[in-house]
């Protein structure tokens, strides 16, 4: 790729150091000597649409044949039952802004085969991408293009030399990573970086080091999540966090800088006094005992007020998760009324809320995931009232980002952020029937289906991504991201349901991957993808024997990458970068 220009787009974790200072503190010598950088070999981002499970083909003749031209294999092919005017044509599901490339290979090697390749919209008017009807050379053909909004491909041949078997072996249809596709991060621990610990970050040259924000947008971060607890608490003992990181008020401060720096803003609103995940979600202490009407209407004066002041101090978010991680709902009350870890040596067994009855007095927003499949009246009428309760809290959130976003006459996007449990894809397509059916129900609505995706939980990349196709063609009209994601590059090999190996490379390689997953969905729905805390995350971090203030990285913000951009045609006109 030399003599190319380059443009910044997604990260590939490589090494950083990262040093503890205070005003007149140094980096020991020593210490910088065992923090020599990791190479990291970035290619372009390169995927073969065609030959997606979700792709479908259509020929003149020989149909039943078609999709063996997309099989990977150039031993098999589309063979057409007719000598002229054969055609071969894929649709590829939806619209897509950022192919590039399309290549052909026939059944006959040595034969010369006269064609066309055709580019649609609707599949009804079609323009030429490459034209090689008056071709004299044997073998596949290759072509660069540059046409947005493309949905179907057609291979129209008009001839071929004597002898030659009409068909298509191989029709490969290339995508690359958009220029729009989101590439950011969750940096909430920004707060107690710089306040706390006087942390600086650098990559390779410690003469830039700067505050974690600053260098992940030098690094080419374009957006940052920002996690709220509504009074932060220590998620064992309850002690209340003095100061408040992660709190409404200093996750202000750090909104500020964020915007500062020209970075989109995430807000993810936890609704708990400490960390909201599918294993709890406990209600925040001031809450714990409300009815549940006033438990509503808590909700949505918290989240009104809460998105005013972010509006009010012009730091407008661009996206608002409602909850976080919710496959199980949020606010979890007596529907949940036994603790949620019962061995005492499950890791949160003496957490502060899973002993107190407080936090299981009134209802709450649990599914009851039990009684899901029930045929027992009663407990399926208790399925049914859990997806009630857990809609009307949810609407109640979603309305007041609405209600602030109208006053101020700005947009704010709401995203609903859950899992998809590896070998639980059921229950998630039951999330979603439910949820969006109620939420419109209620007179609410979201733009973004958000999903987690770490490969030890959440299963093997080539799975997930056929699980997030499928959800995204069950509910057109709404945007798609990864809010979070995250690969090991220093622990324990393998991991699991991951073919990328444990090291820096391997952490680059996965992260791309999960860019190419969300960047392939049809009709260009993915926004992008958000790395989880890449300078804090322990399986993304190796914490080494360096003493404290020390900490040496072995993969965190250096940019996760270069990418070049997708290759043009002679003729055409670069993608807009």
């Amino acid at each position: 790729m030399s003599g190319q220009p380059r443009r910044w787009i997604v990260a590939a974790c490589a090494t950083v150091a990262a040093a503890a200072v205070g005003a007149t503190a140094t980096t020991p010598a020593s210490a910088q000597s065992a923090s020599a950088s990791d190479t990291v070999q970035i290619q372009p981002v390169e995927s073969n649409i065609a030959g997606k499970p979700w792709v479908t083909y259509t020929a003149s003749t020989g149909r039943k044949t078609a999709s063996l031209a997309a099989d990977s294999d150039e031993t098999t092919a589309w063979k057409a039952t007719g000598q002229s005017n054969q055609w071969l044509r894929l649709d590829l599901g939806g619209a897509y802004d950022n192919l590039r490339k399309v290549r052909v290979v026939f059944p006959s090697p040595k034969a010369t085969y006269r064609y066309v390749v055709e580019a649609s919209a609707n599949g009804g008017a079609w323009t030429t991408i490459a034209d090689h009807s008056h071709n004299t050379t044997a073998g596949p053909g290759e072509d660069q293009f540059t046409r947005p909004g493309i949905r179907f491909l057609r291979v129209k041949i008009t001839g071929a030399s004597a002898g030659a078997e009409i068909g298509v072996s191989e029709f490969k249809v290339y995508n690359y990573l958009r220029p729009d596709l989101v590439a950011g991060a969750d940096i909430s621990y920004a707060d107690q970086d710089d306040n706390q610990d006087h942390l600086t970050y650098y990559v390779d040259d410690p003469a830039t080091a700067t505050d974690v924000l600053t260098s992940a947008r030098n690094a080419g971060m374009r957006y940052v999540r920002l996690r709220v607890f509504n009074t932060p608490r220590d998620e064992k003992t309850g002690n209340y966090l003095n100061p408040a990181y992660q709190g409404p008020d200093r996750t202000l401060d750090v909104a500020k800088q964020v915007k500062n720096l020209g970075l989109g803003l995430g807000i993810d609103l936890h609704y708990s006094d400490s960390w909201a995940d599918p294993s709890k979600q406990a209600k925040p202490a001031e809450w714990a005992s409300l009815p549940f009407d006033q438990l509503v209407t808590a909700v949505h004066d918290y989240t009104r007020d809460y998105i005013e002041r972010l509006v009010a101090q012009g730091t407008v978010p661009d996206k608002v998760a409602v909850g976080n991680e919710l496959i199980k709902g949020f606010l979890w009350g007596s529907e949940r009324a036994e603790p949620w870890f019962t061995d005492p040596a499950d890791w949160c067994y003496d957490c502060y809320f899973n002993h107190d009855p407080t936090f299981v007095s009134k209802p709450g927003g649990g599914i009851d995931w039990d009684d899901w499949k029930s045929t027992d009246p009663a407990k399926r009428a208790a399925y049914e009232a859990s997806w009630d309760r857990f809609t009307t809290l949810q609407a109640a959130g979603i309305r007041a980002v609405h209600e602030v976003a109208a006053a101020n006459h700005v947009h704010i996007g709401i995203e609903t952020h859950v899992i998809i449990d590896n070998g639980q894809f059921e229950r998630t397509q039951e999330f979603w029937n439910q949820f969006l059916r109620r939420l419109k129900a209620k007179g609410q609505n979201i733009d973004v289906m958000g999903f987690s995706y770490y490969s030890e939980w959440h299963g093997t990349p080539d799975v997930f991504e056929s699980e997030l196709q499928t959800l995204a063609a069950q509910h057109p009209g709404y945007k798609i991201d990864i809010a979070e994601t995250a690969h090991p590059s220093a622990f324990t090999d393998p991991i699991p349901n991951s073919p990328y190996p444990v090291s820096v490379q391997g952490q680059a390689d996965a992260l791309l991957r999960v860019f190419q997953m969300v960047n392939d969905l049809p009709d260009n729905r993915g926004l992008g993808a958000l790395v989880w805390e890449p300078a804090h995350f322990q399986s993304m971090v190796n914490w080494g024997t360096s003493a404290w203030p020390l900490i040496q990285w072995n993969a965190s913000i250096k940019v996760y990458g270069v990418i070049p951009p997708a290759p043009t045609s002679v003729n055409a006109p670069p993608p807009s970068l």
